[in-house]
């Protein structure tokens, strides 16, 4: 009867813990203003697919600068934190990462300039 107990107990403490995960895509446009001498422009953060070690690629999407990439998670948070990368080396240097708030309808339009923090 002990080990049945224990059991239920396990059973339910193990899936009340569970939070529940929601697609969450976000459309980040960054804006480079002096993109000379670009070669490379890519978004890296805590959440998956985004990782602090590797590049996520954005595409150029105009020839004043802009860049964009589509990123969507499978989280149960409300935000993520992010950091832009140009040429492989990090913007807002010794600052805090970007944090993006997710919209509630599950899509996030998020726009930035490289290396300018959000008022």
């Amino acid at each position: 009867m002990r080990k049945l107990v224990f059991l239920i107990i396990s059973c339910f403490l193990m899936f009340s813990c569970v939070q529940k995960a929601y697609k969450q895509t976000v459309i980040y446009t960054i804006e480079i203003p002096d993109s000379e001498g670009v070669t490379s422009v890519g978004i890296r953060g805590n959440d998956k697919p985004l990782n602090w070690d590797q590049d996520m690629e954005l595409k150029k999407i105009n020839n004043k600068g802009f860049y964009q990439v589509k990123v969507t998670y499978l989280t149960g948070y409300k935000f993520t934190e992010v950091k832009f990368t140009r040429n492989g080396e990090y913007e807002l240097q010794n600052m805090p990462n970007r944090r993006i708030e997710f919209n509630p309808s599950g899509v996030t339009q998020y726009k930035a300039v490289f290396n300018q923090p959000l008022k």
